[in-house]
């Protein structure tokens, strides 16, 4: 091998694996010539290849960070105002320094390890009070995998909270027809394993009967709009279901939140709380949900102790739902809390404190307001017009603004051949708007 094939697989002889004495070790300890042998005996014939695998010449570290630099240049990078739950955000550089690119707290797992975990422990109890301040709900865990999987794990606690394993009374639940696709989607998943059936609909003109064990609705919705559910979760209680409200806790710093609406459970999406939008992900979920749902509500939650001296401590509460502990029936399956972003999310609240994140919502607002009326002033009609960051635009000239808009490099969210999207963020700017209305 020369010295330049060495340098494109120096990855082998760092890699920590057995050498060729180790493999040689354990082969003779369970009595086979080579792995050759021990494949045949191992892997069946019909699902083994016959040949190499069509890959190129390895590449050295150096090699492939500029190769996947290159690459990467090809990419075109658009002003984006899609929305759906995903938002640009300016994360701190202190936080970006001192917690995203550390490796203190970016490798970090579950604290299970209390006595040596209490930075990151009340880091994410920050983030599970912020929680409970913006939707008003009394318990919060310590974050979920996303928006749509916290949705799916709200219907699952009101199902099994209302339903006998051997005997389901209320098998429906209510999807309103204004919830994030991407959400509706997991719900539809997870729903059918189980035996729920989703029905779909405007939350308006639905009759919630005995049948159902409760509601999905969005706040703001899908297009932007700020309903009132406040009737319609009367009328869900009255049937003795449950709700749960998705929202948005920028905009909560400004809206009456869920809990003081009547909802029973809140989830949503941290990402906007500093959280780099990360091609999509990941990002931190939240739950919060009333009193009555602290056995049942899944992830993890950090409570207020004491110490042997007597002394504030933090550590792990209500483990006894957990699958480490009560195994297959455990009321929380849900491992992939995403605590480091909890944590980016929690120190973003923290960096700005409560007057500092209401006036970024304020400025988001202004300026989609601003939007919103100038798009008016051009003859075009609003869907609602009631809304905090997001409009959408009824138009008959989807195809020509669509055109318009990426020869400027912008990005829209196109929902039909009469309907455009455009949502707003804190990284957007007075200069961003004149290309928006024009």
């Amino acid at each position: 091998m020369s010295l330049f094939e060495q340098q494109s697989n120096e990855f082998i002889p760092r890699h920590i694996g057995p050498n060729e004495a180790d493999t040689r070790k354990m082969l003779k300890t369970i009595g086979e010539t080579s792995l050759s042998s021990l494949i045949d005996k191992t892997v069946p014939v019909g699902i083994r290849m016959s040949h190499s695998l069509n890959i190129p010449q390895a590449m050295s570290e150096h090699e492939y960070l500029k190769h996947i630099k290159d690459v990467s240049q090809k990419n075109k990078v658009f002003s984006s105002y899609i929305g759906q739950g995903y938002y640009n955000t300016i994360t701190p550089s202190v936080i970006l320094r001192n917690i995203f690119e550390n490796p203190g707290w970016y490798t970090q797992y579950t604290p299970y390890q209390a006595e040596i975990s209490q930075g990151r422990l009340e880091s994410l109890l920050n983030f599970q009070t912020m929680v409970c301040d913006l939707t008003a709900l009394p318990i919060a865990n310590a974050s979920l995998l996303d928006e749509a999987t916290a949705a799916a794990e709200a219907m699952t606690m009101f199902f099994n909270t209302l339903n006998k394993q051997d005997h389901i009374e209320r098998p429906k639940f209510f999807v309103d027809r204004e919830i994030f696709p991407q959400t509706k989607d997991v719900l539809l998943t997870r729903a059918v394993p189980v035996g729920i059936e989703i029905v779909e609909g405007d939350y308006s003109g639905t009759d919630i009967d005995t049948t159902y064990f409760g509601v999905i609705v969005r706040y703001p919705n899908d297009k932007g709009s700020i309903e009132d559910y406040r009737e319609f979760i009367n009328k869900v209680h009255a049937a003795g279901g449950f709700v749960v409200m998705a929202t948005d806790l920028l905009a909560l710093t400004l809206l009456t939140p869920p809990g003081e609406l009547g909802a029973d459970c809140a989830v949503g999406s941290a990402q906007r709380l500093g959280v780099p939008l990360g091609y999509g992900g990941p990002h931190a979920a939240f739950m919060s949900c009333k009193e009555d749902f602290k056995r049942n509500i899944p992830g993890r939650i950090i409570g207020i102790s004491i110490d042997a001296q007597g002394n504030r401590a933090l550590r792990m509460a209500l483990q006894t739902r957990e699958q480490h502990i009560k195994r297959e029936k455990a009321t929380s399956n849900i491992c992939t809390a995403q605590a480091l972003l909890a944590n980016m999310a929690a120190m973003y609240a923290v960096f700005h404190g409560p007057d500092g994140l209401k006036n970024i919502a304020k400025r988001v607002a202004l300026l989609t307001q601003t939007v919103a009326g100038a798009i008016e002033e051009r003859g075009f009609e609003l869907l609602s017009n009631n809304f905090f960051d997001t409009i959408v635009v009824k138009t008959k000239d989807v195809a020509v603004i669509k055109a318009k808009a990426e020869r400027q490099e912008i990005n829209l969210r196109y929902i039909d051949n009469n309907h455009i999207g455009i949502s707003l963020d804190e990284t957007t700017d007075v200069g961003d708007l004149y290309d928006l209305i024009n």
